[in-house]
């Protein structure tokens, strides 16, 4: 995640910490100062909360943990003042691999409440050894045993992008297809969503509206990623690729690409020389270059070396993610070294869309 900070390796998974979580530190230490003048106390409040994310830290754990077991890694996990981010590489396919991923976050504050309400009950009268600020309100143990409480109160609320929103699409995609649970789902989290604003306005508790905007937004999100995965999957790249489009020789000046660019939709080209792909000219990289240069500069000059290729056999799936996460506005497919077509966002978008209408006409039929 951008504007983070590298804090280590846990179990071999990167930990950071968002540039806001700073920002959290320094308001409640500022706020403790204020209230109580005093530096200690102030420090004392920063401890708290630093201690209440490393609960979180190990909730994120237990996620990546199971995830693990069941094959899948862990990108990094990023510390945010809302909580916690584990981005797995993938989410899981079997539904009960998700519901166990899901649900192994929360069991590890179920762990944690435990062991401390066992210790708490040992120990007998409080020990002023373990009494924290009055940001905390209470000693150490009943505190700690609230906190892993809540958290396990709050992340099974059957509302994406909370856990338990991610467990009730579980059990729902063993009786019914993936995209129709996850409607489902994403539809209970709106409605608590609601539920949570209409609460939060009344009562003037912003924080609730904050959290009612944070799960409907989160809902909505996963509902559109299911809609996609279910509208791509099983497709090979063959069947979305754009297969007539222009290519350019590296000593063709740019003014080739602006004509195919006002003559037609294509925007990107690919540079090619004697039947092999040499790069990408980019319609970025072509304006750029034709404000600077002008239009006699040579398409080889300024082109992209650097470029990912896909077979037309891939997973379209696979590739679309690819083509999100490495934010490239053309991706060329090549089958036994000769470009044979394109894969654009624009143009898998426009799959999607057919895609969605044709399931809708066969829904209403």
């Amino acid at each position: 995640m951008k504007w983070s900070w590298r804090l280590g390796r846990i179990f071999g998974i990167g930990v950071y910490l968002h540039w806001t979580f700073l920002l959290l530190l320094a308001g409640i230490g500022f706020a403790n100062l204020y209230q109580s003048g005093d530096a200690v106390k102030a420090a004392a409040g920063i401890a708290t909360i630093l201690l209440l994310f490393g609960i979180v830290l190990l909730h994120e754990l237990g996620h990546s943990l199971m995830a693990r077991y069941f094959g899948i890694g862990t990108k990094d996990i990023t510390l945010l003042p809302i909580g916690g981010l584990a981005r797995l590489e993938r989410m899981p396919e079997d539904p009960k691999q998700e519901f166990f991923v899901a649900i192994a976050g929360p069991a590890v504050n179920v762990v944690l409440a435990i062991v401390c309400f066992a210790l708490l009950l040992l120990q007998g009268p409080a020990d002023e050894s373990m009494h924290l600020p009055k940001l905390v309100g209470g000693d150490l143990l009943p505190w700690l045993t609230m906190v892993n409480v809540s958290l396990v109160v709050f992340n099974m609320l059957p509302a994406f992008p909370m856990d338990g929103g991610r467990v009730l699409r579980a059990l729902l995609a063993t009786r019914m297809p993936y995209a129709r649970a996850t409607r489902i789902a994403a539809n209970v989290g709106q409605a608590m969503a609601l539920l949570f604003g209409l609460v939060g306005l009344l009562s003037q508790n912003f924080l609730l509206v904050f959290i009612a905007l944070f799960v409907w937004l989160g809902a909505e999100g996963e509902a559109s990623m299911a809609q996609i995965k279910s509208s791509l999957g099983g497709f090979p790249v063959s069947q979305a690729m754009i297969t007539e489009f222009q290519t350019l020789r590296s000593s063709d000046p740019l003014s080739n690409a602006v004509e195919h660019v006002l003559a037609s939709f294509q925007q990107d080209f690919p540079v090619v020389e004697d039947g092999r792909l040499l790069g990408i000219l980019t319609y970025a990289g072509m304006v750029k270059a034709l404000a600077e240069e002008g239009s006699a500069t040579p398409a080889g000059s300024v082109m992209e070396t650097t470029f990912e290729t896909v077979a037309p056999t891939d997973s379209l799936e696979s590739v679309f993610q690819q083509l999100q996460q490495c934010n490239c506005p053309a991706m060329p497919v090549i089958e036994d070294g000769h470009l044979v077509g394109l894969l654009t966002p624009h143009n898998v978008s426009e799959f999607i869309m057919v895609q969605n209408a044709m399931h809708q006409a066969r829904g209403a039929a």
